[in-house]
Parts: structure tokens; sequence; C-alpha cells
């Protein structure tokens, strides 16, 4: 049986460490990127300083002040981190072009074609982690495993600055100790429902049956059980297609504002339809998301009959789903997204459709703001 030889790069707190090695003055400190402390937003990173006083992705930043007061908070800073990130995948392609990113911090990395030129695989991971830290002055995890799974748990064992290899014959004796919110699929409902079956580590897991496991929870139930013994047969896909593309927005102050919001949409609209027509893509699947003042978040979809990557459609759409959600509470988020996407095309389009669209829309977008902010508010150049 052929082997697939599997690397799993994660840097390590990425966007902070970024801001950390191009200001020495930041090192060894509390650092939070996500914005102000005041502000609306939330973390995007925290340096592993920051995380030793309760922070971590995800947290408003006003609780992230709450935590840390002397920490600092600064903004988040995408070009500079998307640089970086392609100067790390230069890295990846000089030893496989089978790379598949997850993120900009983030990617697999099949290596099998590639050990007669570069050496066993442990030993090309430990030189790409090396790269990265000498070239770069960055930190990685790194995870070296037969399957995307095990690499990807790996990589997160040692975090900072980790490097795990998993042997194929020593699989399950690596799998064994760890608790069952490890594997993917066992989140907090499923691992609680373990719990009280008092399975709650993967051995535990790996002694029932896969008619038990799948009788308990579906489909799921035969994921948990093939994870418990390290099967994932998934490839590592050099090419993936795009899954969704969207925009959301957090308003400096909550607002059950129609025009507002519409006026959201509308560049939500305008700036998603590009994107899928640079991408050459349609998207089937409409989805708004809202978040409360209280930090509840719902969503309504949409699923058209023909795929689009039109402004107007999309946005039309939008407003339709908006309609469905309670305005009883005011809004402090707003998100438009398209999935289920496909870059099959379904109808001609007129040669000259999609830049009248664009500017129709974006027509709408300054009408709407000259409306509700007055005349001089916003040009067409500021929106382009």
């Amino acid at each position: 049986m052929n082997l697939r030889k599997i690397i799993h790069v994660d840097m390590d707190a990425f966007y902070a460490s970024v801001e950390q090695r191009d200001d020495p003055a930041l090192l060894a400190k509390p650092v939070v990127v996500g914005g102000k402390p005041n502000s609306r937003g939330v973390v995007c990173a925290a340096s592993y300083e920051a995380r030793n006083f309760g922070i971590h992705s995800a947290m408003p930043m006003a609780e992230a002040f709450r935590c840390c007061p002397h920490a600092i908070f600064l903004p988040v800073n995408i070009p500079k981190y998307q640089e970086v990130s392609l100067q790390i995948r230069q890295i990846f392609l000089t030893y496989t072009p089978i790379v598949e990113p997850l993120s900009l911090d983030e990617a697999f990395l099949d290596v099998t074609g590639s050990t007669s030129l570069f050496g066993p695989t442990d030993a090309i991971a430990l030189t790409i982690k090396q790269r990265i830290q000498q070239e770069l002055n960055l930190t990685a995890s790194v995870g070296v495993a037969s399957n995307k799974f095990l690499a990807k748990l790996a990589s997160d064992l040692q975090k900072p600055d980790g490097f795990v290899i998993v042997q194929p014959d020593k699989i399950q004796k690596f799998l064994d100790p760890l608790p069952v919110e490890r594997l993917w699929g066992a989140g907090k409902k499923t691992a609680e429902q373990l719990h009280k079956l008092n399975i709650k580590t993967i051995r535990d897991l790996h002694r029932l049956e896969l008619g038990y496991l799948t009788q308990l929870f579906g489909i799921s139930g035969s994921q948990l059980y093939h994870l418990a013994r390290g099967i994932d047969d998934r490839p590592v896909e050099s090419d993936r297609m795009v899954k969704s593309i969207g925009r959301e927005t957090t308003f400096a102050s909550d607002t059950a504002d129609w025009n507002v919001l519409e006026a959201a949409l509308l560049k939500f609209a305008i700036d998603v339809g590009r994107n899928l027509r640079k991408e050459a893509l349609r998207g089937k699947t409409i989805t708004l998301k809202v978040r409360y003042n209280d930090f509840r978040t719902v969503s309504r979809s949409h699923t058209l009959s023909q795929a689009t990557n039109l402004d107007d459609v999309i946005y039309k759409e939008a407003c339709n789903l908006l309609r469905e959600v309670s305005f009883k509470q005011p809004l402090r988020l707003i998100g438009l997204t398209l999935h289920n996407l496909t870059d099959k095309l379904e109808r001609q389009l007129s040669l000259f459709s999609e830049p009248q669209r664009d500017n129709e829309a974006l027509t709408k977008v300054i009408d709407l703001l000259k409306e509700k902010y007055g005349e001089k508010s916003i040009t067409r150049a500021r929106l382009l």
C-alpha cells in the first residue's frame, strides 16, 4: 500500500507575529490585531503573550480590552499579510506543486512525489520550517503524516513552533490518548453525548462499532469511526474552487434603518458580483446574515433556479431575504454571501451586460447615500 506523504503548515499567531516582526518594540508584548479596543469589531489574531490573558480569535474587542487593558491593539493590515503569505507559498512551491491553502496562514502540501528529489518527508518538512524562520523571521508549527486529518492534528499539538511526525505504524498509539474533541465533527454537542456514554478519549471511541456510531450520529458517526482509526482519504487539492464569496460589515452603531441596510446590501451585491465575474463564477444560493445587538445571529437563504453573478439579481434577492428578518431589535452586523458556486455558463450573456449592470448598481448606491447623507457625501470614484 502506497501511503501519501502530507505536510500541514500552520503559522503561529500569524497576523500578530508579522506585526511583532516588523516592529521590534512589540516583541514579548501582548499584541491584539483587530482594531481599536473601543471598536465594535472582533479579534482577528492575538500574540501568545495576549493569549496568556485569555484573549482569542473572534472575541469582541471590548472584551479583549477587559482581559488585558495594557495590550497593544492594532488595525488589520490584510495587504501586508497577503504579501507575507505569498512569500511563504513560494517556499512551499519549491518542494511540490500540490499545495492546498486553507487561509493566509495555513496549507496542506502533498510531497509524495517529491521525496526522490528532496529526501524523506520529515526532512522536507523541517527544511520548510527552517526556511520560514530564516528567510521570513516567523515561526510555523508543522505536522507530518499519511493523510490530511493526521497532519493537521499533528501541527496543532505542540504550538507554537511545533514539529510533530505521525509514523504510519504508530497512528493508533498517537490517537488513543487524545480527547474526542480532537476529531473533526466532534463538536460541543457531539462531545457532550459521547461524554454521557463515558467516551472521553479516542481510545474509548475506537472500541465502538460502526453500526452503533451510525445509529447515534448518522453520517457523522461513520466519519467519527474512520477518523478514530486515522482513516482519511481526501486528497490535497491544489486547484480548489472557491466555495463562497461574501461581504459583511459591523455598523458603528446599531441600526434598524432600512435605507442604511439597503445601501449596505447594494454595495455588497456590487462587490460580490464583481468578484464572481473576476473568478468566472456564478452562485446559486444567496445567504443573508444579520447579528442583533445582543449578539444573536440569524441567517436566511434562497436558492435560485439559475446561478448568477449579476449585481441587480443578487441585490434583489438580498432585499427579499432582509424582509424576512425581524427588526424588533436593531442590527450590529449584516452580511451577504453567495455559495453553491459553479464555473459553468448556463446561458449566454450580453457582451456589454456586466459593465452596464455595474454602472446601474453604482448609480443606485450613490443615489441612496446622497439621499441619506447629503449631495456631497460620496462620489463614484470613491466607490470604485
